[in-house]
């Protein structure tokens, strides 16, 4: 499988990012900017409010790896906004953290000269709030990625004192990379986080092979190194990885919505061959990761998560959309 994703990926693929696009949704009108200070600079998320007009049930969305400068893929490729808004949950969309895992990295991701395995520099400049090129200067390259202290401490309390939104007991939930950040902020931060979900997540981030099929990724999507995020197998390192740190999780008693594909084409997964060539590996190593998860939860007597295995689908949008339809009810009854 890693033989096969390695190949795939100088194509253009990223192991931890989307495939296949859903109906572009973005709405100027629905949602609106919010600029943050932050370690990195000025990060803009978007905001969309809940039906009923309450500031206590928040959500968090986070994009995969392949996240954009300009909005967050969720925005762009599904309706989940609307479906949370209706059910009167507040959305918060982080813009921006393109192959960052949401994560406090080591250093900038630069790379030595003729050695893509080292890391130099340190973090410098910031951007002015609400700056055009804001987004652009906080890539991870001209600073050092901090992307927990932003999503943990800098945004909800802007959130709290500019908008009067509740900082505890809030959702998050992601695909991809964003679904093991979002199990990763759970178990550090329970009293900001009481639910979580992840959609086609890489959960055993240690499992042989997967770190350097991770290097692959992070190179293929926007020329990053792995090694300025953490060293290997280190403290580090073992702490972002689900399977790690999953008695916290029970410990913490947070509710889990995990997810994923089979990695079989379903009706509108995929509308060409090369569709179906990418998306059903990346899916495929998705499943492997998410099963692992499980395994490890039922071994410590977790049982605050649901598992959701379609029969059908493969990386992409639609079935992330779908999955968030399908956690609604039960993020609603956890949050706020």
């Amino acid at each position: 499988m890693l033989v096969s994703l390695a190949m795939l990926l100088p194509l253009g693929v990223s192991v931890a990012g989307p495939v296949g696009t859903a109906n572009a949704a973005f709405d100027p009108n629905f949602g609106y900017d919010f600029w943050v200070e932050s370690d990195m600079g000025g990060i803009k998320s978007r905001i969309f409010r809940a039906a009923d007009g309450n500031r206590n049930r928040v959500v968090y969305a986070l994009d995969g790896m392949r996240a954009r400068n300009d909005l967050n893929g969720w925005e762009i490729e599904t309706n989940v906004a609307r479906a949370l808004t209706a059910a009167n949950i507040n959305v918060v969309m982080p813009v921006g953290g393109e192959s960052s895992f949401y994560a406090d990295w080591n250093a900038p991701s630069t790379w030595g000269p003729g050695d893509l395995g080292s890391s130099t520099g340190s973090s410098n400049g910031s951007s002015g709030l609400g700056s055009s090129d804001a987004a652009a200067d906080v890539d991870g390259k001209a600073n050092t990625y901090r992307w927990e202290t932003f999503l943990t401490q800098q945004l909800p309390r802007a959130l709290a004192e500019r908008e009067g939104f509740r900082s505890t007991r809030n959702g998050v939930f992601g695909l991809s990379m964003g679904g093991s950040a979002a199990l990763t902020l759970a178990a550090y931060y329970p009293r900001q986080f009481s639910f979580a979900g992840s959609y086609s997540g890489f959960l055993n981030n240690s499992a042989p092979g997967m770190r350097e099929a991770l290097r692959v990724a992070m190179v293929s999507a926007g020329g990053f190194n792995i090694d300025a995020m953490a060293p290997p197998w280190g403290p580090q390192w073992l702490r972002m990885d689900p399977f790690v740190f999953a008695p916290m999780l029970k410990a913490n008693n947070t509710r889990l919505w995990i997810a994923s594909g089979s990695g079989l084409p379903g009706p509108g997964d995929v509308s060409d061959a090369l569709g179906v060539v990418q998306a059903v590996p990346l899916e495929a190593l998705a499943l492997a990761n998410t099963r692992a998860f499980e395994v490890r939860m039922g071994t410590i007597g977790a049982g605050n998560a649901h598992y959701d295995y379609p029969a059908t689908g493969v990386h992409n949008w639609k079935n992330w959309e779908d999955q968030v339809n399908r956690m609604i009810p039960d993020l609603s009854r956890n949050i706020g």
